[in-house]
């Protein structure tokens, strides 16, 4: 060894503290890249920050990040014209890891899930030493600004490393990894754009990675979402649309703003014009990215809730370091305050555009199922979502809200009346509506996935108790019904009694109803869910809430006829009420070959001879 180099061990935590990096950050190890482009992207802006006072710090006219690939010495070569560093700060900054977090880094990464071990890096200080994941030596050969003097530090990561005096012609780093034998997808300049546009597309430092012999951009190299609004065209908003979320149709909405003051950041948002091709029920996180000074971090942060999932776009800050995993995300102030702020905006954007019915309707019929999780999933923002919302109706053509609802309330009606069901077309003909359509009673028709689960945590909207149809207890009598002229059954008790005797553990009640018009009988919940929930449970083999109460019309003339009839024929024919009940609200008979059978017999004896 030369004189003039100098041999440093590391220390022994130090030592073991690279071995885990190394070895247990394996599996994800594209992230070296990040790493040294973002320490040469600041080295290159504490540069231009030290030139507005110093003279012989000004940056050269091309300055730029260099990737160099070269195939035949197998060595990544990673250039910046930054700062540099000096002889210290090279045994400083590159020869001591994490001076003050090193035990606790490495006790973390130990403990650390292998989903969340690649977002440790940098954590503690130690993101340069990422690249040790793809190489088995590795020399930084540096120039501070303003000295003549070039050092080089070489490792290969296994306790120690040396220092020597260099040759650079300008200020700056370069950065040489000697790749591992499996680390060729590193030499690969198309493997090497990918990267770059991944992690660093958007920061203001031009990156290129040379081919043969030529710098190639490998960067767009402006955040569109650092600029004024009154800077960018239609043009560009929707390019970047199309760019960050790979749609293909134009944004319904546009959200661009900066936030300044004690969090400050810049957001760029889109609400998309259509539905994605992949169901927003498969993947209930958002995926809004985050970046961290315009440097990409992760789009796994959750900046805004489930239910605003289909939001797309970047949100960039200042307020959080660059390298950051994703436990210390989920317990970061900063980070929950831009969740809340971002989360406000978009309500605030969706609210003044509510007010425009038929632009609404497009998102609405895009998105609406999405929003009305947030209904059940987040009670701070309950009442914001609640007047967004929007239903079919049994009064009115197209969508109506709430609020409109409640406005067209009859006198004395003291609940908002929906019916959940599977199917929207057999939501309209269901006999559930008859005795309320009779009355000039509006029932909201509910069919999303979601229906059976949020109204109950809403409760009231406006003072108003949300209630189902098909709960027991709803009394209509004091609503005059339009062409209720017949008189009940005589004999309808003994009926009643009958088919209740009959029917047995089937049904938790039966009873007469008056919310029936042209149908011999109906469903409803006997204690706990509606219907719609009950079925619902018992698909997902949780219990059904009870029996059922099978409702009859006392008016209807099959009931008439059966109540005048022996009580064995009521009896016979209580089964088939119930499976013709059940039939009606989208369920399946008890039992259906039985059904059938009976059926086939009663069309048979109903043949004239």
């Amino acid at each position: 060894m030369s004189e003039t180099v100098e041999r440093h061990e590391f220390g022994a935590e130090v030592g073991r503290l690279l071995d885990l990096v190394v070895h247990a950050l394996y599996s994800d190890r594209e992230i070296f890249l990040r790493e040294l482009v973002a320490n040469a992207a600041d080295a290159m802006d504490r540069r231009r920050f030290e030139a507005l006072t110093s003279a012989a710090s000004a940056l050269p006219p091309d300055a730029k990040v260099r990737i160099r690939p070269d195939k035949e010495a197998r060595t990544l070569t990673v250039s910046d014209a930054g700062i540099g560093m000096a002889k210290e700060d090279l045994a400083q900054n590159l020869g001591t890891i994490a001076r003050s977090g090193t035990r606790a880094f490495s006790q973390t990464l130990e403990s650390a899930k292998a989903e969340d071990r690649p977002s440790l890096i940098g954590q503690f200080g130690v993101g340069f030493y990422s690249a040790f994941m793809v190489a088995d030596r590795v020399t930084v050969t540096s120039r501070r600004a303003g000295s003549d003097e070039a050092w080089t530090w070489a490792s290969d990561g296994q306790g120690s490393y040396t220092l020597e005096p260099a040759e650079r012609a300008e200020a700056g780093t370069d950065i040489v990894l000697h790749l591992k034998e499996d680390a060729d997808e590193y030499l690969e300049p198309y493997r090497l754009d990918h990267l770059v546009r991944k992690w660093a597309d958007f920061i203001t430092v031009p990156i290129a990675i040379v081919q043969d012999g030529k710098d190639e951009a490998a960067n767009q190299g402006t955040a569109l979402w650092r600029k004024s609004k009154s800077e960018i065209t239609p043009e560009q908003y929707e390019e970047f649309y199309r760019s960050v979320g790979m749609n293909f149709d134009k944004p319904w909405a546009t959200l661009h703003w900066r936030a300044e003051g004690q969090l400050e950041f810049s957001a760029l948002l889109f609400v998309p014009g259509m539905k994605p091709f992949q169901a927003l029920e498969n993947d209930r996180h958002s995926k809004v990215r985050l970046h961290v000074r315009r440097m990409f971090i992760t789009d796994e942060a959750e900046l805004l809730p489930s239910w605003l999932r289909f939001v797309q776009g970047v949100v960039d800050t200042e307020d959080l370091p660059l390298n950051v995993s994703r436990e210390m995300l989920q317990s970061t102030p900063a980070l929950a305050r831009i969740r809340r702020a971002v989360t406000g905006r978009v309500l605030a954007e969706l609210t003044s555009r509510a007010k425009a019915a038929e632009d609404y309707t497009t998102f609405w019929e895009n998105f609406g199922p999405v929003l009305k999780e947030g209904i059940y999933e987040d009670h701070e923002r309950r009442a914001e979502i609640a007047p967004l919302l929007r239903f079919r109706s049994s009064a009115v053509e197209g969508w109506t809200g709430l609020a409109d609802y409640v406005a067209r309330m009859k006198d004395g009606q003291e609940a908002i009346y929906y019916l959940v069901a599977d199917d929207a077309d057999a939501l309209k003909a269901s006999p559930q509506l008859e005795g309320f359509r009779a009355r000039g009673l509006e029932v909201l028709l509910l069919s999303d996935h979601v229906d059976a689960f949020w109204p109950e945590a809403l409760s009231r909207f406006e003072e108003k108790p949300l209630r189902s149809i098909t709960q027991g207890g709803l009394d209509l009598s004091k609503f005059a019904a339009a062409g209720e002229t017949a008189e009940a059954a005589e004999g309808i008790d003994a009926l009643v009694a009958a088919i209740k005797a009959a029917l047995g553990a089937d049904v938790s009640d039966v009873r007469t109803t008056d919310r029936l018009v042209d149908s011999a009988v109906v469903l409803s919940a006997g204690s706990g869910p509606d219907l719609q929930m009950q079925r619902l449970l018992r698909r997902a083999g949780r219990g059904a809430g009870g029996a059922p109460v099978l409702e009859i019309n006392p008016r209807h003339a099959l009931i008439r006829a059966l109540a005048a009839a022996p009580t064995e024929a009521a009896a016979e024919a209580a089964g088939t009420l119930l499976d013709l009940a059940r039939i009606q609200d989208g369920d399946t008979p008890r039992d259906p070959v039985a059904f059938a059978r009976t059926v086939t017999a009663a069309l048979a004896a109903s043949r004239p001879a």
